[in-house]
């Protein structure tokens, strides 16, 4: 990684699992870092432990929280130089954002798209600004239909994870095509981090799968300090590109970072226009680039 002096990032989900290395590797290199987080409480132990810039609440299901957030970060900050969307959910029950949304798909993408859209300023004006998208390796078997986002027609709590993940993917790739088409400094990257052992898995609502995915990432997943060298990479890398999806192979004790083509779901294009314009409309956060930028 390279020297970070002087540089500010904000980091979502940044007190616990890889949002915590995350922060611990950004503030190692001389970053300021902002902590993004529900548990302001605990967040404020870390920023202690770090030496990280500051504890901001942020609940990416609430879009009121997000506006907050954003307007903190704006009036502390003139400009930002990272932002990391790394705070997700995972495996809930069926449950609905105010906007009728269903929530692991409100989290881990709508709040994360609106946030990026109230940032957009202030990390026009800084130094090579970046936005890493945190997805994953399951975003290609995902399906997503924007006609049931409240979770109707069948619901089931993996399968809208992975439709979450698919939506990351999309936004990331279209976002990258609308700052270009529209002469941006910022760019968008996305990484995901394979099998970590993180506090994610803890939250599933069967007991049987909780035991299940502890047991697989026992035996193949990867200590949260070794599965975010992809994120750091793709945040801080000049060698990163935006048209890659970068993620670990090989051992689980410093792995490869791996760049790998999109595929399947994740290259349609018409479909990442789709739901962009329909993320604006229930978000209610509009870009100032247009769906004609990015086709420049």
């Amino acid at each position: 990684m390279p020297d970070l002096s002087g540089r500010t990032a904000v980091v979502t989900g940044a007190a616990s699992g890889l949002g915590l290395e995350i922060t611990r590797a950004l503030t190692a290199r001389g970053a300021r870092v902002v902590l993004a987080v529900r548990d302001t409480a605990r967040a404020e132990r870390v920023r202690t432990a770090l030496g990280a810039t500051t504890v901001l609440g942020l609940d990416l299901l609430d879009l009121g929280s997000v506006r907050r957030f954003a307007d903190e970060v704006r009036d502390r900050f003139t400009a930002l130089d990272l932002l990391v969307l790394n705070a997700g959910i995972s495996s809930q029950t069926l449950t609905l954002s105010a906007q009728g949304v269903e929530s692991q798909f409100a989290t881990n993408h709508l709040g994360h798209f609106a946030l990026t859209g109230l940032l957009l300023d202030p990390l026009g004006r800084g130094q090579d600004p970046r936005v890493v998208t945190v997805s994953s390796a399951m975003y290609a078997r995902a399906t997503l239909d924007l006609d049931h986002l409240d979770g109707s027609g069948g619901y089931s709590p993996g399968r809208a994870y992975m439709r979450s993940k698919l939506a990351n993917v999309l936004f990331g790739r279209e976002l990258d095509r609308r700052l270009r088409g529209s002469g941006s400094p910022v760019t968008s990257r996305v990484a995901h981090p394979g099998v970590a052992r993180t506090p994610l898995h803890t939250t599933y609502p069967s007991p049987v799968l909780r035991l299940l995915t502890k047991a697989i990432a026992g035996l193949a997943g990867r200590e949260p300090a070794e599965a975010v060298a992809p994120i750091l990479y793709a945040a801080t890398s000049p060698d990163a590109r935006p048209d890659a999806l970068y993620g670990p192979t090989g051992p689980k004790v410093r792995p490869v970072i791996q760049a790998a083509p999109f595929r399947g779901p994740g290259t349609d294009e018409a479909l990442g226009r789709a739901l962009w314009e329909r993320s604006e409309r229930v978000t209610g956060v509009a870009y100032p680039v247009d769906a004609s930028s990015s086709d420049a």
